[in-house]
Formats: C-alpha cells, structure tokens, sequence
C-alpha cells in the first residue's frame, strides 16, 4: 500500500450510486470530498433548467480553470486521498481535460434497463445525450491510450450487492487499505454537499449505508428501444474491465 496522496476521479452517469459512494468514501478519516465539482460551470454555460440552478451558479465555482486548480491543489494534513465525485456530461468540450492524467480515473456504470428506466420517472423524453455514457465511454479509451493502463471500472449493482468485497476491491486497485467506515454513515446533509443536495439527494439523506441490492422487474418502453441498445453497447463495453 502506498502513503502517497491518491486523487481519486469517479466518473458517473446519472441516477447511479455516485452520492453514496461520496458518502462512503468521505467516511474515512483520510479522505477529503468534492460534489460535482463542473456543475456550476455546467449550469452556466448550458442554461439547462434544472432545480436550484441558479443558486448553485451563485454559490459554486463557475470557473473551470480556478475547478482544475482546486482539484490539483495540495490536500490537507491529515488527508491522502481525494475522492472527487464528477459526471461526464459537465465536461463540455472546452475544458482543457490534461489533468485527468494526474488522477487516478474511475469509472462507476450500471445496467441501462435500470439506469433508464429510473432515470424516464423525472426526463420522460430521455435521450443518450442525457447520460453521458458516450462521454465516459471517450474518456476511458482515450485514458486507457494516453497512460498505457486500464482505468479502474466499478459497476454499482457488484457494490450494493456485497459492498464490503466490492469496496476491498476497489480499495487494494488503487492502493490503499480498506476502512470499515466506508460501510455506514451518519444520516443528513454535510457541508461538502453542493447546494443541490437539498433537491436531488433526498435517499442518500436518509440512508445509514448501501441499500441491498433489490432487481428492478420494469420494463424499458418499446419506444426506448434504440436508446438502450445504445446504452447497452457502450456499458457492454466498460463492464468488460469492471473489478469483480
């Protein structure tokens, strides 16, 4: 195991387990959080309509270049690793993305079918640009060409359903011991939550750990059809790597 600061980027589509992990991560001693550290820059520049927009444009860093550099910043005593909870579809394509290759990149996915039809109960007319897989998918092979190594993969449903191995796992890849506290948190709010929280994290408010893993039985609508099959080839693509 290495003593030496570990920046850890977790790449996530949505309606995924990325803010449970953020808790489960930030339940260690030595580990410091970000939430969704481009969303704000995100907001601004797409106008995009969503709850809270503009108070989160108000109190978050709206400049991607002053976000780099706090994320590359040197981390607090006390603390070696930096667990940074970001989603695909907020790096727009202006965004210099060189410092990507001085985190240690990971890539959270789960199975389309429950991704969307979660996902088709708030964005009825969804479409693949909502969840940014193509966007994770380019970033993995392009991570995976410029370093000569294989990002790190984790697929939520090996989490939920055994969360102490799957975490170990995770843990031993990027060279660090596993903590017993990643397995359950205090419920509520914290500060390092973004402004947003209070509108889109009403579960994770409420959890003390990982809900067990339940098979969703819906079905995605004929409709859809061509969607998850294109979600499919592209998760087919990253489960390939996945850590089990």
């Amino acid at each position: 195991m290495t003593d030496a600061p570990i920046r850890l980027a977790v790449w996530s589509g949505p309606r995924n387990i990325s803010t449970a992990l953020m808790r489960s991560w930030g339940n260690r001693a030595d580990t410091m959080v970000y939430d969704e550290p481009f969303y704000a820059h995100y907001l601004q520049q797409t106008g995009v309509d969503h709850p809270g927009a503009d108070e989160v444009i108000a109190h978050h860093n709206t400049d991607w270049r002053e976000v780099i550099e706090s994320l590359l910043a040197p981390l607090p005593d006390g603390k070696r690793i930096y667990y940074q909870k970001h989603m695909n579809k907020h790096m727009l394509s202006h965004i210099d993305m060189q410092w990507t290759q001085q985190m240690t990149n990971c890539f959270l996915i789960r199975e389309p079918k429950e991704m969307i039809t979660s996902f088709i109960k708030v964005v009825p007319k969804a479409t693949i640009d909502a969840f940014g897989l193509m966007e994770q998918v380019e970033m993995f092979r392009r991570l995976k060409a410029q370093t000569g190594q294989t990002p790190i993969v984790v697929d939520s449903k090996d989490i939920l359903q055994n969360p102490r191995k799957a975490l170990g796992q995770w843990c031993e890849a990027i060279g660090v011991e596993f903590d017993e506290a990643m397995l359950s948190w205090e419920p509520g709010l914290r500060e390092t939550d973004g402004v947003w929280a209070k509108h889109w994290y009403g579960n994770v408010m409420n959890s003390t750990g990982f809900a067990p893993y339940i098979p969703k039985n819906e079905d995605v609508p004929e409709s859809l059809a061509s969607l998850r099959q294109q979600c499919n080839e592209l998760y087919d693509e990253l489960y390939l790597y996945r850590i089990h």
